[in-house]
């Protein structure tokens, strides 16, 4: 199998070091950074391509896309229009423009796509699911979810104000960056009927996106949650609780564990996550749960369609902030 990574900044690198880890098939890459390109080549020893036409045309069976938010919908569109099974990470776009166009080369091509929510694969997270599953706190009436880290911090090595997270015209901004808390709390609590938001820009920091957001989400099946993002915390924060009608379960980052308590029981259960627990496992899981879709063994657990109804979330937050109205889905 011929895998191409389209953009080789640090996310495409990850990707590029775990697959040949991982020795899934042959891997090429294409970006148009010059340096970007022999760092990849040096540092892995695979071909590099200047453009998407010209890493297209060696026939690859997959993209990773690893673009820039605003690159991601050009990139997957010619991939897929190539016939290539898609993983593009998250979020899906900036915006809904060419997702329609997408999702039916898609369809008609019969591929297979993943976009990359990799907390998903998180143990912590997972472990989470399974309890809800179950029915260990009964109905979840409501939540509390939060993630925050100083965005000079993410990247040491480059100028963060020349990432896309610092740049609107990228698809930078808290609220598309922090798509990972929206997917998996409606991984948790399922569909979303309304959404009011609070964003702005609050620090001194030198972007033009948003850097402080509050999210409120009504699910259909009437459970509340709060969603807190910033570009802020100087120590890096992430945490989330769920509160149902016969319990609670907490989980947060930095204590590695998740808490457990039961109404019957009057107690707290604690399940610590592995000593040393290597985060890269996350990606590394990522990869594999791709092929094995691939290889008809599993069901995307976020396709494209997944993708598109966090996206519209996300876009209907920023709608909520500018307007200061409630958004109906």
């Amino acid at each position: 199998m011929l895998i191409l990574v389209v953009g080789c900044g640090s996310i495409g690198k990850r990707h590029i070091r775990n697959l040949k880890a991982l020795d899934i098939g042959e891997a090429i890459a294409c970006d148009v950074t010059p340096e970007r390109r022999r760092e990849v080549e040096q540092e892995h020893g695979i071909k590099t391509f200047s453009s998407l036409d010209k890493a297209l045309a060696q026939k690859p069976d997959a993209a990773l896309i690893c673009t820039p938010t605003s690159l991601h919908i050009s990139s997957a569109l010619a991939a897929a229009q190539s016939g290539c099974h898609l993983f593009i990470e998250k979020p899906l776009s900036h915006s809904s423009d060419g997702i329609d166009e997408l999702t039916e080369t898609i369809a008609q091509k019969a591929l297979v796509t993943l976009v990359g929510c990799n907390m998903r694969f998180h143990p912590s997270i997972a472990l989470m699911k399974e309890l809800l599953g179950s029915q260990n706190i009964g109905k979840v009436l409501c939540a509390r979810i939060q993630a925050g880290q100083y965005l000079p911090d993410w990247h040491l090595w480059e100028d963060y104000r020349q990432g896309y997270s610092a740049r609107k015209s990228l698809g930078g901004g808290v609220i598309l960056d922090g798509i990972h808390e929206i997917d998996y709390i409606t991984w948790f609590l399922g569909e979303v009927s309304q959404i009011f938001c609070f964003s702005d820009k609050l620090s001194s920091l030198e972007t033009d996106t948003e850097d402080t957001v509050e999210i409120f989400l009504r699910f259909k099946s009437g459970a509340i949650a709060e969603i807190h993002l910033d570009y802020l915390q100087r120590s890096y924060s992430r945490s989330c609780q769920l509160i149902g009608e016969e319990g609670t379960i907490l989980w947060d980052f930095g204590e590695k564990r998740v808490r457990l308590y039961s109404a019957r029981t009057k107690e707290w259960q604690a399940f610590p996550e592995q000593p040393n627990l290597d985060l890269n496992e996350m990606y590394i899981e990522e990869m594999k749960h791709l092929f094995n879709c691939i290889e008809g063994k599993a069901k995307p657990m976020q396709d494209i369609n997944c993708a598109k109804r966090n996206l519209e979330i996300a876009l209907a937050a920023k709608i909520s902030s500018k307007t200061g109205n409630m958004v109906n889905l």
